[in-house]
């Protein structure tokens, strides 16, 4: 991907920031409950200090609307440092779904507020255990001052931080979006422990009062197609990093007098990891430039993206693991949170199965 001026001064942007900003150390702390939040605080201020926010809110509502090949490249820093913050949720699932379904008084109500981070939105669309965004149980009903939504929605991403949950619901037989605000007294929010320390909820809606964004149902498979092209660049970004401290790792383990490094078995494997991180980064580009283009095939590009990244995350875990010993999966070393990120963000959205099967139901199979 060659970027243009804007997008390579945003990638140097991003990545400065999350260097000084993000640590591992900060997910140590949030996960052992010391950190008095279950997501960065600080970095999401920086984030929002640096217009990082606002990258998919349109400039007349305050934001700077690059499209996604450039919010890509904040994600991929989100997956070098295993950052916690709602940028996905927010900056990304939340703002495109105003931005593409809401009329003009729900935009002008909630878009600047993304930008400016005094709103934080949670997409509440599965059901089940498993990601499957076309079985919706939950119902919308009309009401003299809007719709009343009723119906449960599983291991929704940063709910028990949000201002606006965009929840799926049915009405007349098709699946639409609404806008309900979280502290409505229909809403309950139940955090769930994670595996990866991210901030996700179980959230009952018992007659909440919401609002119907104007797209049609097409909306939520353009809003879910971005999403799982960010967590593709979140994966190769993620993957990137567990191989650059691997690589650190076999240069200074020695064994039998010199470094592991130069065993020829551990080279090849470090050679092939790098291939399949370097393929995985362009699929993934290529992914997000068709998502902005509008290219017929966006949707197809995106799946084969996120299923190829989510194959190479799980081997780059991996690999880090075995190639530091036993040693790997103890707190002493960062990489099992790696792992463990990449086995989340992985199912997130739909994981390789299940973006292969789409893929293939596309292409007539």
């Amino acid at each position: 991907m060659i970027l243009n001026e804007e997008q390579q001064m945003l990638a140097d942007l991003a990545e400065r920031l999350f260097a000084d900003k993000a640590s591992v150390d900060t997910l140590r702390a949030i996960r052992a409950g010391s950190h008095g939040s279950d997501y960065d605080r600080e970095l999401w201020q920086a984030m929002v200090e640096s217009g990082l926010t606002g990258i998919l809110v349109p400039e007349d509502h305050g934001g700077m609307d690059f499209g996604l090949v450039s919010a890509g490249l904040v994600a991929r820093e989100v997956g070098r440092r295993l950052a916690l913050t709602p940028f996905l949720s927010t900056a990304v699932l939340g703002a495109l779904a105003i931005s593409r379904a809401g009329n003009e008084a729900q935009k002008s109500r909630w878009l600047g507020g993304i930008a400016s981070g005094e709103c934080i939105m949670a997409l509440a669309v599965d059901e089940h255990a498993k990601h499957r965004p076309e079985r919706v149980s939950t119902q919308a009903t009309a009401s003299d001052d809007g719709y009343t939504i009723t119906g449960y929605k599983t291991l929704v991403l940063d709910a028990a931080n949000a201002d606006v949950l965009i929840a799926s619901a049915m009405l007349d037989d098709k699946p639409r979006l609404f806008a309900i605000e979280a502290a409505d007294a229909g809403v309950d929010i139940e955090p769930v422990v994670s595996l990866d320390t991210r901030s996700m909820a179980d959230v009952r809606l018992d007659g909440a009062s919401g609002q119907l964004l104007d797209g049609d149902e097409t909306v939520l498979d353009t809003v879910l197609d971005a999403g799982r092209a960010m967590l593709a660049m979140e994966l190769v970004g993620l993957a990137r990093a567990v191989f650059e401290r691997t690589l650190s790792y076999l240069r200074e383990r020695k064994q039998f007098g010199q470094p592991i490094g130069a065993f020829q078995a551990l080279q090849h494997r470090a050679a092939h990891l790098s291939v399949e991180i370097e393929i995985s980064e362009a699929m993934a580009f290529q992914a997000l430039a068709a998502f902005d283009t509008q290219a017929p095939d966006a949707g197809k590009q995106v799946l084969a993206a996120k299923a190829r990244a989510a194959e190479t995350a799980r081997l780059a875990s991996a690999e880090g693991v075995q190639m530091h010993g036993g040693m790997g999966m103890t707190d002493e070393f960062d990489i099992g949170f790696f792992m463990k990120r990449a086995r989340a963000a992985s199912e997130l959205l739909g994981d390789a199965n299940f973006c292969t099967e789409r893929f293939a139901r596309a292409s007539g199979y």
